[in-house]
């Protein structure tokens, strides 16, 4: 039982919802204004591409290996002290990254941001779900998701904007002026909860589980570079299974751990990870490698890369308020299913255009996608509370979240590090082989002046016709991984819980309820 809490009124309610969403805003800014900015950022402070590489992913590694973590710092020490320590380091973190002098310091301001943002979106998350209940805690996740869609809708444009103006240092600005806003409204309005019953934190699963994403993302980031059999990589990466392996060990003998992996045993609980997963190759991959792809290889402004980047992230704006709706007539695996079917379709349309297509031509399949994905979207906060008891909203919102956005991390540096091999591999052709590695590096960070240096012999034409045959045949790869997802997610979100009554997942009832 969690402590009894004075309700606030509907205004105050608004407002609590209000400073979240400030919050959820902020956060997407802060991984497509850099990606629109790469370019940049690379003429600016300099750095190999797996440095440049590290911009994104430093971010989303931090972000996600810690989620669980604050959510259980959350729910043990205070959902609104947690949140507001979160946006506050956010907010100065990211004007600290305007002024880094060089890549090294502004990777690393990066990781940091990644761990605010992480005790920010806990605390915030875990805070509303104590604020509402039943029906109007879903249509609240659902705001919030749609708040996190306009900072990815707006973000590039606004980015773009921004760096014709006054330069790349200035994107962090919008980001700092949101987090004040839902600094001052949390602290205001924000009351403060916690679970009683909540233990120390779970420090051995928690570094053991960030230790074997970091040694996993630096593993596949360097393997483009160095190759996968190189002594280092391989060290990198059995590392990383020996984490993981550990984390399983430790998180199976605590008394409360970080992750309860006795929930894994249902198969909704399951579907509901998975489907917090299949975003990443679906669409936020896109959010990188298209403006990189658009600016520098290109040739696009920053304002027209924003501009064109409406179309995939735009339908954001309405549709996940819209699926919450929906769940009226329809069963939210359904919902789920089909819309990653939608996203999979605008990839393979995608894929079948060249570089250099019209606006609208290369629009109309980036809308596609953005459509199918966010019907998802405007489910899967709202089911991820619904796996675990109320008191344990930290720990639901933390197991959630780190699966998508470590999700999301992962798939970026498996993905970057495919779209090297495969643009490698088609400039070996025209190329000697032992140059095409480098200049792919360059080629999927943006830099086709240093991709030219290093292959002096092929034309620009040539180099842009390798990225674009190398691109193309990753979209039907994440179209077909797309695929198997919704099927896996109909598979799991759509069986009966009539043999799950366990009083561990009494909360599944609750999750059986959205399909009536």
């Amino acid at each position: 039982m969690t402590q009894a809490i004075t309700r606030p009124s509907a205004t105050g309610q608004a407002l609590v919802l209000l400073s979240v969403c400030l919050a959820a805003a902020a956060m997407p800014l802060t991984f497509t204004g850099p990606a629109v900015a790469l370019p940049a950022i690379g003429r600016a402070l300099g750095g190999s591409p797996v440095a440049l590489n590290w911009v994104t992913n430093a971010f989303m590694l931090s972000f996600g290996s810690s989620l669980m973590a604050a959510g259980g710092l959350a729910d043990a020490y205070g959902r609104k002290r947690v949140f507001l320590v979160g946006v506050g380091a956010f907010a100065m973190l990211s004007m600290a990254l305007a002024v880094a002098p060089d890549i090294l310091w502004f990777d690393l301001g990066r990781a940091a941001q990644g761990i605010a943002a992480a005790a920010a979106f806990s605390g915030g998350m875990a805070a509303l779900a104590q604020e509402f209940d039943g029906r109007a805690r879903i249509r609240a996740f659902s705001i919030v998701g749609t708040s996190f869609g306009v900072g990815l809708a707006f973000g590039p444009i606004a980015s773009g904007v921004m760096i014709d103006a006054f330069g790349w240092r200035s994107i962090f600005g919008l980001v700092v002026v949101l987090a004040v806003l839902a600094l001052a409204l949390g602290a205001r309005f924000l009351r403060e909860t916690r679970d009683p019953g909540a233990a120390s934190l779970d420090w051995p699963g928690a570094l053991s589980f960030t230790l074997a994403l970091a040694l996993f993302t630096y593993g596949v980031l360097l393997a483009p570079e160095r190759g996968w059999s190189e002594p280092i990589v391989m060290s990198l990466l059995a590392g990383s299974v020996g984490c993981f392996i550990a984390f399983n060990v430790i998180e199976r003998r605590v008394a409360r751990p970080m992750l309860d992996l006795s929930l894994f045993r249902y198969p909704r609980f399951v579907g509901v990870q998975l489907l917090a997963a299949a975003p990443a190759y679906a669409f936020v991959v896109l959010l990188i490698l298209l403006p990189v792809r658009f600016v520098g290889i290109e040739g696009l402004s920053e304002i027209a890369a924003g501009r064109l980047m409406i179309a995939l992230s735009a339908p954001l704006l309405v549709l996940p308020i819209a699926a919450g709706l929906m769940t009226r007539w329809f069963a939210p695996a359904a919902i789920c299913g089909v819309g990653l079917l939608i996203s999979a379709a605008g990839l393979f349309w995608l894929s079948r255009l060249p570089l250099g297509g019209t606006t609208m031509g290369v629009a109309m399949p980036m809308a596609l996608i953005g459509i199918g994905i966010s019907l998802p979207w405007g489910l899967m906060d709202g089911l991820a509370v619904s796996v675990v008891p109320k008191e344990r909203a930290g720990m639901a919102t933390g197991i959630f979240s780190t699966t998508r956005v470590a999700g999301e991390g992962v798939a970026l540096a498996v993905v970057s590090a495919v779209l090297s091999a495969l643009t490698a591999g088609h400039l070996a052709a025209g190329a000697p082989a032992a140059n095409a590695g480098p200049a792919a590096q360059r080629l999927v960070t943006g830099d086709i002046a240093s991709a030219a240096t290093t292959l002096p012999q092929m034309s620009h034409t040539a180099l842009v016709q390798s990225y674009g045959d190398a691109f193309a045949a990753l979209l039907l790869m994440l179209c077909a991984i797309t695929i198997v997802t919704a099927i896996v997610v109909f598979a799991f979100l759509g069986r009966g819980t009539e043999q799950e009554a366990e009083p561990a997942m009494e909360a599944e009832e609750r999750l059986c309820t959205l399909e009536t």
